[in-house]
C-alpha cells in the first residue's frame, strides 16, 4: 500500500474541512472542523495566559450561545451566567482552576453532556485510559459502601471488597468528605447523576497520589488501608455467552462503533436461544448509529421510536445530506431476532444507552429490569478542540420517544425494579440479572404459546 506523508494529508484535510465549514449552508453544525484546530504554539497547556484564558472563554461561551439545541438554555440566563463566571475564570489561581471553572459554567445548564474536560483528561481519554483507585463507591442502604473493586488493584490485594462500609477517607468521615465534594460539583442532568459523580470526584487526583481509607467489614471489624492512584488502560469492550438458564447474555462497556461487527454478531449467534438478555448497566453510551444498527436486529418491521429536537427545527446535515432525520425510524429486518428480550439499567445507564432502552420498551419491544438510569440523553456530534487544549462537548439535539417521552432529566423507568442492597454485594449476588432471567422465564413460556406453528 502507498505510503503518504501524513503532515501533507493532514494539513489538506484540515484546509479542506474549515473551508467547507465556513459555508453555513454546507455544514450549519460545523461537524466538520471543530476538531480540526492546529494546536497554538502561543498557547502551552500549563501556562494560558491572560489572552489564552480569554480566548478559551470566549469560544466556549459563544459556541454554546451559538448551537445549543434550546435557544432558551433550559431556562436559564446564559449571558448572565456568562458574566459571572468570566470574572472566576478570568481570577483563577492555576490552569487547573480555570479549566474546572469553565467547566462548572457549562454545568449551570444542568445538562450532563455539555462539558468542558481539561487537556490532561483529554489525553487520557484519547488513550482510552482513567486514574484510579481500584475501587468504586457509592451510596447503598443509606450508607458509604464499596460497590466495585478492580480485581488486579491493589485495593483488591489489600482485601477491599465490594459491600464493605467506607468510614473514613484521610481521616475524615467519608460522610463529611462526600457532603464537601457535592457542595462542590457542578451540575448535571439529574440529583442522582450529580451524587455518582461526585463519588467519582472525591476519589479522582493526580497518578502517584494516596488516599487513605478505613473500611468496615461485614463483621463490623475496622481496618484502614492506604491507595495508590495509578494510570488503567480500558478500551471498549464486549462478552457474549449462554447463560445455565438457557438465556443469551450480552454486555458491552460503550456504544462504540469498534464494537458493532462484535455486538451484532453476538446476537445473531444466540438467534436460536428463548430469550436474550441485554446488560447496558455502567454503559455510558456513545454512537446513536451503533443504537439504530442493534434495534434493527431485533425489530422485524419498520417502527418509528421517536424524534429529534434542534435549534432550528430543521435535520442535522452535511453538504445537503441528513446526518440525524427529524424522525427517528429503525428500518427493521425480517431476519431479526424475534423472541422477548431484557435490557438492564442501572443509575450509570446514559445517553446511547437510554435512547436504545426507552426506545425499545416505549414500542413494546423489551422490558427493561434494574434501577432507574442517569437521565443523560441528549446528542452531541463530536469534542470541539478549545484553545489551549482542552476540549468542549455541547448538547446539539434533544431526544423525544415514540410515545412523547423526555428521558432527559427523567431516566429510563425500568418494568421491574431491583434495588441495590449490601446483602448482595456482600455475597456476590446479581439480583438484577436473577430477575431478569425470571422474567424471561414468563415471557418466553406466553412468546412460546403465541407462536404460530412451523
Amino acid at each position: 500500500m502507498r505510503r503518504y506523508n501524513l503532515r501533507v494529508v493532514r494539513a489538506i484535510a484540515i484546509g479542506l474541512a474549515l473551508l467547507v465549514a465556513g459555508c453555513a449552508a454546507v455544514d450549519p453544525h460545523n461537524i466538520l472542523s471543530r476538531n480540526t484546530r492546529e494546536a497554538n504554539p502561543d498557547f502551552q497547556l500549563d501556562v494560558l495566559g491572560s489572552w489564552g484564558r480569554k480566548t478559551a472563554f470566549d469560544y466556549v461561551w459563544e459556541t454554546i450561545d451559538q448551537r445549543y439545541f434550546d435557544a432558551k438554555f433550559n431556562g436559564h440566563d446564559w449571558k448572565a451566567i456568562g458574566a459571572r463566571y468570566r470574572t472566576l475564570a478570568m481570577s483563577a489561581r492555576h490552569d487547573d482552576d480555570y479549566w474546572e471553572i469553565l467547566n462548572r459554567m457549562t454545568g449551570e445548564l444542568h445538562d450532563s453532556h455539555t462539558r468542558v474536560d481539561a487537556p490532561r483528561y483529554v489525553q487520557l481519554r484519547k488513550r482510552n485510559q482513567a486514574v484510579s483507585l481500584g475501587i468504586d463507591i457509592n451510596r447503598v442502604d443509606g450508607k458509604i459502601v464499596v460497590t466495585y473493586v478492580r480485581p488486579d488493584s491493589e485495593a483488591w490485594g489489600a482485601g477491599v471488597r465490594a459491600g464493605m462500609d467506607v468510614a473514613q477517607i484521610d481521616g475524615v468521615p467519608a460522610e463529611q468528605r462526600y457532603a464537601t465534594t457535592l457542595a462542590r460539583e457542578r451540575e448535571q442532568s439529574t440529583a442522582w447523576a450529580k451524587e455518582r459523580r461526585a463519588f467519582r470526584t472525591l476519589l479522582d487526583g493526580e497518578p502517584a497520589t494516596t488516599a487513605a481509607f478505613e473500611f468496615v467489614r461485614s463483621d463490623a471489624s475496622h481496618f484502614v488501608v492506604a491507595l495508590t492512584r495509578k494510570i488503567v488502560s480500558g478500551g471498549p469492550y464486549a462478552t457474549a455467552r449462554r447463560l445455565p438458564s438457557g438465556f443469551g447474555y450480552i454486555r458491552f462497556s460503550s456504544f462504540s462503533m469498534s464494537l458493532r461487527g462484535e455486538v451484532l454478531d453476538a446476537i445473531d449467534a444466540h438467534r436460536q436461544l428463548p430469550g436474550l438478555i441485554i446488560d447496558l448497566r455502567n454503559n455510558g453510551g456513545g454512537a446513536a448509529w451503533l443504537v439504530e444498527s442493534i434495534a434493527t436486529r431485533l425489530l422485524r418491521e419498520r417502527t418509528e421510536v421517536g424524534s429529534i429536537i434542534t435549534r432550528n427545527g430543521e435535520p442535522v446535515t452535511v453538504f445537503g445530506f441528513p446526518v440525524e432525520k427529524l424522525k427517528r425510524t429503525i428500518s427493521g429486518s425480517e431476519s431479526a431476532y424475534d423472541k422477548p428480550v431484557v435490557i438492564l439499567v442501572n443509575a450509570n445507564s446514559a445517553s446511547a444507552s437510554e435512547l436504545l432502552a426507552g426506545g425499545l420498551q416505549d414500542v413494546g419491544r423489551v422490558k427493561v429490569v434494574g434501577q432507574k438510569s442517569c437521565g443523560c440523553l441528549l446528542g452531541f456530534l463530536g469534542y470541539a478542540s478549545i484553545p489551549g487544549g482542552g476540549e468542549l462537548a455541547y448538547s446539539e439535539i434533544g431526544m423525544v420517544s415514540a410515545r412523547g417521552r423526555r428521558i432527559e432529566r427523567e431516566g429510563v423507568i425500568p418494568d421491574v425494579e431491583v434495588p441495590i442492597t449490601r446483602e448482595d454485594l456482600l455475597l456476590g449476588r446479581d439480583r438484577t440479572l436473577e430477575a431478569a432471567e425470571e422474567l424471561l422465564r414468563k415471557s418466553s413460556e406466553l412468546h412460546a404459546v403465541r407462536r404460530p406453528p412451523g
